[in-house]
Order: structure tokens, then sequence, then C-alpha cells
């Protein structure tokens, strides 16, 4: 008999990155994390402000993203999973340095035509896997709050270096495929395909589509790091280093200590509120 599976409510929360320096500031402020060696992959499970979570490396690429999503799955039992890392923007209204949370995911490099229409997943009738809306809602609240004060997150020198002004958060549609998008042709050719496409990336829409097989709340977030076009190498690591990991630190933590409860009750340790620099400074 066929029994489909759910998510453990009691289960830990999964961390996914695919570069490791988009995990350390996270590994970093584990309490007691301890690693599980599954296959090639290292799974840290501990505790991140009040939550039980498993931190992981999934390495680039779709295959890499999914494999790592079903262990989370599988062995795990995540609750949730969020996937956090830089990407490229597409459309015109996004910025680098901006960030775009999932509502939906697409694989753009999939075509099975003319048996199936362009982008579907063969056999499961789905072209756009959709986050999960609560919680891109909330991680979506937690990036608005950080943004607001961007000097708090990396300092001003960091902010004129890489031209950033007034950071802004979106929501909506990411696409994903297994090419680093690098030239100008190649966003055209998206933009024109998919107008209404936020940003591409490498993993998301893989682990969406693990998600849904697993009926586990998922989403993104990402943090732009170049236009997608000839440029999008200058200073990457730099990029990674010095404004993702601060950012993706950040806003998990403040979602994390926001976190809803299965009954939508505020966590017993209730709610932490940044009210001065200091306490800024400390999600870094």
């Amino acid at each position: 008999m066929f029994v489909n599976p759910i998510p453990n409510p009691a289960g830990p929360i999964g961390i996914v990155a695919a570069l490791r320096q988009e995990l350390s500031g996270l590994l970093a402020l584990m309490h007691d994390g301890q690693p599980v060696h599954i296959g090639n992959r290292e799974f840290w499970v501990g505790e991140l402000d009040g939550s039980q979570v498993v931190v992981v490396l999934s390495r680039v690429g779709k295959v890499a993203a999914a494999a790592t999503a079903a262990v989370l799955a599988a062995h795990f039992g995540a609750r949730a999973i969020v996937y956090t890392g830089v990407a490229g923007a597409l459309a015109p209204q996004v910025a680098i340095g901006d960030v775009v949370v999932s509502t939906e995911f697409l694989q753009h490099d999939v075509d099975a035509s003319p048996l199936f229409p362009r982008w579907e997943i063969p056999l499961t009738g789905i072209t756009r896997f959709k986050a999960d809306a609560k919680l891109a809602k909330a991680l979506a609240a937690s990036a608005r709050t950080l943004l607001a004060n961007p000097s708090f997150l990396v300092g001003d020198t960091v902010l004129h270096a890489f031209g950033l002004t007034a950071p802004r958060v979106h929501t909506g549609l990411i696409i994903s495929g297994d090419r680093f998008v690098s030239t100008e042709a190649e966003s055209t050719a998206l933009r024109s395909a998919l107008p209404d496409a936020l940003a591409v990336e490498m993993e998301g829409a893989a682990v969406a589509q693990v998600c849904h097989e697993w009926s586990i709340p998922f989403a993104a977030v990402r943090i732009i790091s170049d236009r997608a076009d000839d440029a999008a190498g200058v200073d990457f690591p730099r990029f990674i280093t010095e404004v993702e990991s601060r950012y993706s630190v950040a806003i998990i933590r403040r979602w994390l200590s926001h976190a809803l409860d299965d009954q939508g009750k505020s966590r017993p340790d209730g709610p932490l509120h940044l009210s001065s620099e200091a306490e800024h400074k400390s999600w870094i």
C-alpha cells in the first residue's frame, strides 16, 4: 500500500546552500553542532536560535541539490527546508544586492517536447513548483526588516564597494538550470522566454520538486550577486564572503527567532526585537 510521506512536525529545519562560504556563518553560530556523514555529504545537526536544524552543503547543480534534499527528507524527517545563496538577476527591477524570495520555481533547462510541454517535468503535469506561502512570507518579512538598515549588515565600506544603495526584497519566480548564466545573450533569451522570472540559479527548482514529492514546506532566499551577464563573475567570491553570507545569516536567524509553531503561536522564548546597532550587528 502506498503511503504518502509527510514531514515530521517534530523534525528539524533543513538549511541548505551550494557553496561553503554561504554556510560558514551559520555553522559558526550553531550550538552543539555534530556532523553526520551520509554518502558524500556532511550534515551538521544542532541548534540555532532555539530551533533544531540540519545545515548542509549541497554543492552546485540540480542533481547535487536534489540528492541532498532527499536525504533531509528521508533520513532526518525535515519539517521544512530553506535554500540560501546567490543568484543572477533577470528582471530589470532586480538589482545587485537585492534579495529575492521564491514564490514558485521552474527548471528552465527541462524540455521533453514534443512528448511534454516545454519546462513541464515529465509525468507530473507540473511546470512550476510552488514555494510554501507561509514560509516564503515569513522569510520575506525578515529580509525587509533587515534591509531597512543594510549598513548594519555589511558596513558602509562594503555597500559603497559594490554600489549597493537601497537594497530591496522581491518575491516571485526563481528559475534553475545546470549552467551558470554569464552572458547577455543567455540572460536575454531567458527573459524573453520567461518574462516573469526574477532571478536564475542552479539548484532551487530541483529541491522544490523533491519537497513537492515529500510534502515538505520549502522556500529559497537568494541574494543577487550579478546581472547574469558578461560581468557575472566579477568579484563573485568577494561578494559571497562580504555580502551574501552576512545577509543569509541575518535573514535566517531573524526568521528562526520569529518562527511560529504548528498552532500559529509564537515560540515560548518569543521574538527577538532588534532595537540598537549593537543588537543588529549581533546577527552578522
